[in-house]
């Protein structure tokens, strides 16, 4: 009984939720497909294949978020492509002049693309700034890209930036929620459709635990440890 159990369990597990924003994309390849296997079945077949793709590209898995204050998790899944530090955040953020760290996460078209928030907290000021379609893994991306960004204050106070940065083939955000909104950690605050980055502006005497290199899971790997409000790595 357990086995089967096991085994369900499983194959459930194998069979993720699709985003809403995902509906239309999928049944216009089921629609698609339908019309070319009518009338040409090598092209209904690539149609099924992308139709596919978009399922499994729009895909929105749960995820189990660590309830710590003071922790900052990645806001997407992807690679760690940059850890900088003495950068000022862009104008868009308008947080001033002062130094802060700057982490990266890179998005290929296989990760999931539902973005979240880094920390708990109030959004205090969003923008979305129209810009170019680099390739998203440049430094010039920061500030010349397609980008929608939102600044979190958290309830100690402490301000966090973050940037959904489009890139060469994604050329839509979705973003989710606005000024005045109150978020969780792990909360679903955007979607960015194939292919792009996120950054995340933080204090600079933030202890950053992420490492260039490294796969990120969104909501869950913790990346820094925001100064004062939990000590190490614990």
């Amino acid at each position: 009984m357990d086995d089967r159990h096991n085994l369900l369990d499983t194959i459930a597990n194998a069979f993720v939720p699709i985003h809403p924003d995902g509906y239309k994309f999928v049944a216009i390849g089921a629609i698609a497909t339908l019309v070319f296997f009518l009338f040409a079945p090598t092209l209904g077949w690539l149609c099924a294949l992308l139709t596919v793709f978009c399922a499994y590209f729009f895909r929105d898995p749960e995820r189990v978020t660590p309830d710590r204050p003071g922790l900052v998790v990645s806001a997407a899944d992807g690679k760690v492509s940059g850890v900088v530090e003495d950068v000022m955040a862009p104008r868009e953020l308008a947080l001033g002049t002062a130094e802060l760290t700057r982490v990266s996460v890179f998005l290929s078209v296989f990760d999931v693309h539902i973005i979240r928030a880094p920390v708990g907290g109030k959004i205090i000021h969003s923008t979305y700034v129209h810009g170019a379609f680099f390739n998203a893994e440049l430094d010039k991306a920061s500030e010349e890209n397609e980008r929608q960004a939102f600044v979190i204050e958290t309830k100690s106070g402490t301000k966090i930036g973050v940037v959904l940065i489009a890139g060469l083939v994604a050329r839509r955000i979705v973003p989710f929620v606005g000024d005045g909104d109150s978020l969780e950690a792990g909360q679903r605050i955007g979607l960015i459709r194939f292919g792009s980055r996120v950054d995340l502006y933080l204090p600079q005497d933030s202890d950053v635990l992420g490492e260039v290199g490294q796969t990120a899971i969104a909501a869950e790997t913790v990346l820094a440890v925001l100064p004062g409000e939990v000590k190490g790595r614990a």
